[in-house]
Formats: structure tokens, sequence, C-alpha cells
């Protein structure tokens, strides 16, 4: 069974938010704006984008 798999782009501009909105941001791997990340999904990765849900555009991918 293979496992699923999330691609985050980065939306909106970083600079401006909280520190731990950063933080999260670069635990992430998201740095400038439209750069995009793939990870595996698990309950910190997804709590991690809930944190910053108004940032970033979330797609599954098969």
């Amino acid at each position: 069974m293979a496992e699923k798999m999330i691609r985050i782009t980065l939306k909106k501009s970083r600079y401006g938010r909280k520190p731990k909105q950063e933080k999260t941001l670069d635990a992430l791997g998201l740095r400038k704006i439209g750069s995009r990340v793939e990870h595996k999904v698990s309950p910190s990765i997804l709590g991690m984008v809930g944190k910053i849900s108004h940032l970033v555009e979330v797609e599954e991918i098969e």
C-alpha cells in the first residue's frame, strides 16, 4: 500500500507573519512565494499545514 502524499504551495508572503508561523514554513521547506514541497501525510505535517492554512494551497498527489 502506497503512502499518501500532499503537495504544499506557498501562496502568500511569509514576511510580517508571527515568528511561530515563519518557523513552521521553515520546517516545511517553504521559502519563497510559489515554492512547492511534497510530504507524506502524517499527523505532524497536517498539524503544521493547519497552522498556516491561510498562506498555503494543499493538494493530494496520487
